[in-house]
């Protein structure tokens, strides 16, 4: 394979059609998971990020059992990811999609009448399952009905479909928790009740399809299915480098916010990330595909995630600093996310795939909950200067060089 070539087909000029005629021409079920997404983190985004001050206000909760409530629906997420995408490749991915949002239903009705610590943690516990159940199998299912060619493309759209339900849940949900925690919850659930019966009947059964054929000889029972999964060198090696995109990427739930210190700026942060995936996600797939390799886009996302953080090095933390920076890993995530994807595919050989994006998910995770640690060390030790900025920068870099190494060598070559 050429490095002057891309090494995945390129996605349709833009100028052919904007973000609803690209989805249609798509067939019915990567439609449906469009919508699916959008639904999910609608529903998400409109509850979670007042549920911490409902726990507190509304219930008068100590600060160290609101940190257990939520970190019970991480946990449970993180942590079921890999049993997740296992179930989906044994069972198909249809039952675990519609598991998924009909367990995040039951959950969420759950919060809008739970008073006790015990029943908030078990509703809370349901709604990270149910994120495990779902989400590696979606996006399984959508590489595996989209196709080859059109693998990335798709998941540009998803991406789009992604961030205008983190851009709406929020906007929803401080009108309805206006009114009362209780109602949002209910309208949460009730958007996910409509999502688990949309999917229960237009989603094909056959969407995805789930067990692969054995391939070679290899083994096709679990033991199997996992000593595929965890024996994957490279898939861990992609995985390990990539981590460092998700820490950079969660700055702008902790850094940025807490750097910001006002509520007006943080939630500008989110509206431009949002904004710049909904109107250049698309043409900055395109341009990719024309001019870059896969592994070459993947070294210049991580790349611009390490330079936003430069810029706050530079330019201090000011509002505008803050807003570049937020813009800059929004290109960043842009110009990622559609070959992140399509990578993980294509290292998985077409072998249980939704099983791979468990794992990933999972070791992202873990990563996550690392470099937040390690970010807010480094932000009580030595406050507001350069150095936890230059340190996520170095991140960043760090993380493209690795992923320069894997396709120098050949690793990320499958063809």
């Amino acid at each position: 394979m050429s490095t002057s070539t891309p090494t995945t087909p390129a996605p349709a000029d833009p100028a052919r059609g904007g973000i609803w005629k690209r989805s249609r021409g798509f067939e019915p079920a990567v439609r449906l998971l469009f919508l699916n997404q959008l639904t999910i983190n609608l529903g998400f985004y409109m509850l979670m990020p007042y549920l911490a001050a409902h726990l507190a206000d509304g219930l008068g909760m100590a600060a160290w059992a609101v940190g257990l409530v939520l970190g019970a629906r991480n946990l449970s997420q993180q942590g079921m990811f890999l049993v997740g995408g296992a179930l989906a490749d044994r069972l198909g991915f249809k039952p675990l999609i519609v598991a998924g949002c009909a367990l995040r239903t039951v959950g969420f009705g759950a919060l809008a009448f739970a008073q006790s610590l015990p029943v908030l943690i078990a509703a809370s516990l349901a709604t990270g399952l149910a994120g495990a159940l779902f989400n590696p199998a979606v996006r399984a299912c959508l590489a595996a009905e989209a196709g080859e060619q059109r693998r990335v493309e798709a998941f540009a759209l998803f991406n789009i479909y992604y961030q205008a339900g983190i851009l709406l849940g929020p906007l929803v949900g401080v009108a309805l928790t206006g009114v009362s925690f209780r109602l949002t919850c209910l309208v949460a659930a009730v958007l996910f009740l409509g999502l688990t019966l949309v999917q229960l009947r237009h989603l094909p059964v056959s969407a995805g399809g789930g067990r692969p054929e054995p391939k070679d000889g290899a083994e096709d029972g679990t033991r199997g299915q996992f000593r595929t999964v965890l024996g994957n060198r490279t898939f861990w090696l992609f995985s390990l480098a990539m981590t460092g995109s998700y820490v950079l990427s969660f700055q702008v739930y902790l850094a940025l916010p807490l750097a910001a210190g006002g509520s007006g700026v943080t939630t500008a942060l989110f509206v431009v990330s949002a904004l710049v995936a909904l109107a250049g996600q698309l043409r900055i797939t395109a341009w990719c595909a024309a001019r870059l390799t896969r592994e070459r886009s993947l070294v210049l996302g991580l790349a611009l995630m390490g330079g936003a953080f430069l810029l706050l090095a530079l330019l201090g933390r000011g509002a505008p600093a803050l807003l570049l920076c937020a813009a800059v890993l929004a290109v960043a995530n842009a110009v990622l996310y559609p070959y992140e994807m399509d990578t993980v595919v294509a290292l998985s050989r077409g072998r249980w795939v939704a099983t791979h994006y468990g794992l990933y998910n999972t070791v992202c995770g873990v990563g996550i909950t690392l470099g937040n640690l390690g970010t807010g060390v480094l932000l009580d030790a030595t406050g507001w200067t350069a150095v936890p900025w230059l340190a996520l920068c170095a991140v960043g870099l760090g993380c493209a060089a690795a992923v320069a190494l894997l396709g120098r060598g050949g690793r990320l070559r499958t063809e």
